[in-house]
């Protein structure tokens, strides 16, 4: 699927980002940083990253060149309940999903967690 988001000069940088701070952080490090990153993107009263908190909010982050339309794109490909906002985990998969390398990156984690689980199974 493509988007207005990945062309995103300041978005792509970004993105480009997520593999190196997984390498650096390890799993659990990411996702900390990702809640990081929503908790500074979002809306302090309503606890979502909504259009406007995410147009306020993305110079913290290095986004400030970001275009309204793809402001907006950014919102309702990561809207997976049709609230029209963000919420913490639909912000983290939007992220993972934006990151081509570390989509691949996460596939390997969890074949590597399935391939640990599947020899503990074998040897109960």
């Amino acid at each position: 699927m493509t988007n207005g988001i990945g062309k995103s000069r300041a978005f792509s940088e970004f993105e480009d980002l997520l593999p190196v701070m997984a390498d650096k952080l390890g799993g659990e490090g990411l996702i900390k940083e990702l809640c990081n990153g929503f908790e500074l993107l979002m809306d302090k009263e309503k606890g979502l990253i909504t259009l406007e908190s995410l147009r306020s909010n993305a110079a913290v982050l290095g986004l400030q060149n970001m275009r309204e339309d793809e402001l907006v794109s950014m919102v309702r490909e990561g809207d997976l309940d049709g609230d029209g906002a963000l919420n913490q985990m639909e912000f983290c998969v939007l992220m993972f999903r934006l990151s081509p390398d570390l989509m691949e990156e996460s596939w390997l984690w969890l074949e590597d967690v399935l391939q640990d689980e599947l020899t503990n199974t074998k040897r109960s």
